[in-house]
């Protein structure tokens, strides 16, 4: 089922927002009708996701940046207020993701992921605070089910996302008297992503990640964007600090059968 959310004349910022979930979600803004902008490393995919997005979007624009260049990233913020006024909605997404052991990883290989998922939040959360509507705005961050769950070949990403839902909580405290709320959403297994194509790059692989969710699917990204614009939306409007799993419950358990998957790539 999906719900038909109205936010005509809000300003709607994703990061990352150039493919895979963080498009799933701006695509489910712009259907809307907000004003949209999405910030990406890459010049062609985010001229891409904007022409596409432009269909359906009151306005869509694109930056293009890298999250963990601070003055970068504060940028796009700046700009997209200057064009729109203050954002209403502040999506942070971006992430990095490689399957490795630690004893496999380089040092250079865990910082990178740490930079990208981690300080780049803090670098979108930090910088976007001056342009943030306030009263009102809601951000969203895109975090991982290990967050809380440890998984096998992941201690970079688990290390990063965990942070990453602390900063949620923390500034979930430390901005709540300005009325902003924030949260975190946390996508299991979602079909015809990168994340998947990384974490289950075999046919095997996807049939024992769709056989471990408990509602027998792997989501989509449009379930990732109905729980955003919720979460968006007055009906959420006494949520914040939560960290959200949209996995079809999947974050009860299902997470062994993926662990133990990678594993055995790994040792084939």
């Amino acid at each position: 089922m999906t719900i038909e959310f109205n936010f005509a004349g809000q300003n709607v910022l994703v990061i990352g927002g150039s493919s895979g979930i963080n498009l799933g979600i701006a695509q489910g803004f712009a259907r809307a009708g907000a004003n949209l902008g999405v910030v990406s490393r890459s010049q062609a995919k985010v001229d891409a996701a904007v022409a596409q997005l432009s269909a359906d979007a009151a306005h869509a624009i694109g930056f293009s940046a890298d999250v963990r260049d601070y003055e970068a990233i504060e940028s796009c913020s700046r700009d997209f207020s200057e064009r729109f006024g203050p954002i209403d909605v502040l999506i942070s997404g971006a992430a990095g993701n490689f399957p490795a052991t630690v004893n496999a990883m380089s040092a250079n290989g865990f910082k990178a992921v740490v930079d990208i998922d981690l300080l780049g939040t803090f670098h979108v959360m930090r910088s976007a605070y001056p342009y943030l509507r306030k009263p009102g705005s809601a951000v969203i961050n895109i975090s991982a089910p290990q967050a809380f769950q440890p998984m096998e070949m992941q201690a970079h990403v688990c290390a990063a996302k965990a942070g990453v839902d602390m900063v949620t909580r923390v500034l979930a405290m430390e901005w709540g008297g300005e009325n902003i709320r924030v949260n975190s959403i946390v996508p299991g297994p979602i079909a015809d992503t990168e994340g998947m194509a990384r974490l289950a790059p075999t046919h095997k692989m996807q049939q024992a990640v769709t056989a471990s969710v408990p509602l027998g699917r792997q989501g989509t990204t449009a379930d990732i964007a109905q729980a955003a614009m919720f979460l968006a939306s007055p009906m959420a409007s006494y949520i914040t600090g939560a960290v959200i799993p949209v996995d079809g419950g999947w974050s009860l358990g299902g997470f062994a059968s993926m662990g133990a998957s990678l594993k055995d790539l790994a040792q084939n």
